[in-house]
Order: C-alpha cells, then structure tokens, then sequence
C-alpha cells in the first residue's frame, strides 16, 4: 500500500514542479523579515519605542514599522544607516564580487 501512495504522490509532484524563482522569493522574504526582527530586538533591548526612533531620524513611526516588518530592500541604504547610528550601531557596506570584495562604507 505505501508504494501506491509514493506512486501517487510522485505523480503529483511529476504534475507540480518547484517553481525554483519562486521558492528562492520565500527565501528572500523570510531573511529580509530575519534581518529586520534583529533590528527590532536591539531597539526593544534599548528601551527606544517606534515612536521615539522615528523622531531621531525624521520620518514616520509607520516608516519605522516598515523596516522593522522586514522592507529592508526597499528601504535607502541611507535611512538604514541613520536607523542603526540612532540605536548606536555602525555600517559598513561592502561589494562582492565573486572571491573579491570591496568595503564601499566603513565605520573606521
């Protein structure tokens, strides 16, 4: 009976491919929210509210939000910065480039 159901289920799977582009999106989605959680724990760890933090850096509490709901990519490397230089924190921005990288942006 078990050897009907894989029959079965690699026919379905034989029906309905992995979409791979669309797989590698989830991805992308959930490590941008992974990202933007972190920046939210350092702010919450701060004892600094959305509120606050939009103040400091002149823009909206629902622009914080956005952030810290995982719009990094969207988001000027600009405003992260000034996110992460209100909490205290620094960027540094680097290319890569196959074996090579190329830090654009330090904190030094």
């Amino acid at each position: 009976m078990s050897s009907t159901k894989t029959v079965s289920w690699k026919r379905v799977r034989a029906k309905r491919p992995v979409n791979e582009s669309v797989v590698a999106g989830h991805v992308a989605r959930m490590e941008a929210e992974e990202r933007a959680y972190r920046l939210r724990e350092i702010r919450e760890e701060q004892g600094v509210t959305q509120q606050e933090l939009a103040e400091r850096l002149a823009i909206t509490q629902p622009a914080v939000s956005a952030l810290e709901s995982g719009e990094l990519d969207r988001s000027g490397l600009a405003t992260l910065k000034a996110y992460v230089e209100a909490l205290g924190g620094t960027v540094e921005v680097t290319a890569s480039f196959g074996d090579r990288e190329v830090v654009l942006s330090s904190h030094e």
